[in-house]
């Protein structure tokens, strides 16, 4: 549906986004994540017809975007919702039916949608409430309510949860997930937010240092990452230097700081790489279990617990090599795991993920 090609922006002579390129089909929950400052709200307004590229072009069903005049029709097939919800200084009425004033609907009309719109929001009865007295995830649910009364075909989301509670983050996920499958709206979103990027999107777009440095399914990108960079980013926890030095029953065997890992793949040996393991990939045992069958098994020594939530980390030094293991806290009190206690780890081949050694982000 949307074809973005070598988008470049600058800002006084410095670029912000650099050779952006991408698909987004129709239909889908597109996600872009990354760190703060890299681009994702500049190219958001691009695609939403709110700046312009310094070059490259947006092309929307083959129909380039990139010099459409400010009274373009194309433009009410876009709506764009921004991270701090806009509300302004009228009644909750007044605030969705702007966009259906501007398009010439009569009264009748307008009150049908917009009742119909509160309802489906959960704001039935705020009609006649001032829109500026609201809390924060009401207001945003407004903003949404704003742009999805005029039934745009692509929704563009800019951290649209980033200020609410988690109740709110819910609604608001549940609606954009109803506007999506319910009305068949493409949307295109940016979060911060790890696992609403999981719950959401179709695919998802890591954005790095004003471009994509990888796109692909959740799967893909969660569990494959391309580089160092985005490994970090999406908190694969254990990241380790090592050196394939020998093939064994199909597998790499790998030497990191003197203990040898095996994982899935044909690395020619002799190769410099890095690997990473997910957390909740590895198992933690503390007697004779059945850990057998895992083809990797270290023991070693808990050096941390560090509690995130209703889980922990627990930092495992064996030998040189030091592993962050997910545990949850019933775990933690049932087997009094504490800083000193020897443990033993197990993971499968599959879990481990290897990477190029350099830290590339161009890696698309």
């Amino acid at each position: 549906m949307i074809d973005i090609r070598n988008i470049t922006k600058e800002f006084d002579g410095n670029p912000v986004l650099t050779g952006v390129t991408e698909t987004i089909r129709k239909g889908e929950i597109f996600a872009i994540i990354g760190p703060s400052g890299q681009g994702k709200t500049t190219l958001l307004r691009i695609l939403g017809l709110l700046q312009k590229p310094t070059s490259g072009e947006v092309l929307l069903e083959g129909k380039s975007l990139t010099h459409v005049s400010e009274t373009d029709p194309v433009r009410r097939r876009i709506g764009m919702v921004f991270q701090n919800p806009i509300a302004f200084r009228e009644s909750v009425y007044h605030n969705i039916a702007i966009g259906l004033w501007y398009r010439g609907f009569g009264k009748e009309a307008i009150n049908e949608k917009i009742l119909q719109k509160l309802d489906e929001i959960g704001l039935s009865g705020y009609e006649n409430r001032k829109a500026t007295t609201l809390s924060g995830g009401e207001k945003q649910r407004i903003s949404l309510a704003r742009i999805m009364v005029t039934e745009p075909d692509i929704l563009i989301l800019d951290e649209p949860t980033a200020n609410l509670d988690p109740v709110s983050t819910d609604i608001i996920e549940d609606l954009i997930r109803y506007y999506n499958k319910e009305l068949g709206t493409t949307v295109i979103m940016s979060t911060h937010d790890l696992m609403q990027g999981q719950r959401l999107a179709d695919r998802v777009a890591v954005m790095m240092n004003g471009r994509f440095i990888q796109s692909g399914t959740i799967f893909d990108v969660f569990t494959r990452p391309c580089s160092v960079d985005v490994a970090k980013f999406i908190g694969m926890g254990n990241i380790l230097p090592g050196k394939v030095i020998r093939k064994e029953e199909g597998m790499s065997v790998i030497l990191s700081h003197g203990i040898e890992i095996h994982a899935i793949g044909d690395i020619p040996v002799g190769t410099q790489i890095r690997m990473a393991i997910r957390p909740e990939e590895i198992t933690l045992h503390t007697g004779p279990d059945r850990w057998s069958s895992a083809r990797n098994v270290l023991f070693g020594t808990i050096d941390a617990v560090r509690p995130f939530g209703i889980i922990s980390l627990i930092s495992v030094k064996s030998g040189e090599l030091a592993l962050s293991v997910q545990v949850t806290w019933q775990s933690i009190r049932e087997l009094d795991l504490k800083p000193g206690v020897e443990v033993v780890l197990s993971f499968k081949a599959p879990s481990v993920h290897i990477m190029p050694e350099e830290n590339d982000n161009a890696c698309l």
